[in-house]
């Protein structure tokens, strides 16, 4: 019986974690610990936490201009192709070269198995795949 207790009230508490972490201005960890508190309790802080440290690390998409200037960049004369598949929070291969993007240096790009894609330069991971 305890058990059945506990998972249904984990259920509801990530449930209410989530609609609640929609509607804050804090985000990650951080944000996911205070919500699932005031939700949960302790255990909800701890679920909040985790639920929330997953959700606060999504990429936040690039500024339209840096997608424009993906777009409209030419395309290498070499094509590059790899084998691995293009995932938005995965690291190029390093293989790939990646162009700096010149107004906004906190992004690069590469046109890869005829995909743009758009990178963060330090960490060459994915941010986004240019449909």
């Amino acid at each position: 019986m305890k058990t059945k207790v506990v998972v249904v009230t984990a259920g509801i508490l990530l449930a209410s974690t989530s609609a609640f972490a929609q509607s804050s201005t804090v985000t990650g960890a951080a944000g996911g610990a205070a919500t699932g508190a005031i939700v949960g309790g302790p255990v909800g802080a701890a679920v909040g936490g985790i639920v929330g440290g997953v959700a606060g690390s999504v990429i936040d998409p690039p500024p339209q201009k840096v997608v424009t200037y993906v777009q409209q960049a030419p395309a290498p004369s070499e094509r590059v192709v790899v084998k691995e598949k293009l995932v938005v929070g995965q690291p190029l291969p390093e293989t790939v070269v990646v162009t700096p993007i010149p107004d906004d240096r906190k992004y690069s790009y590469a046109i890869v198995n005829d995909q743009r894609v758009i990178v963060e330069p330090s960490s060459r991971k994915v941010i986004q795949i240019i449909q």
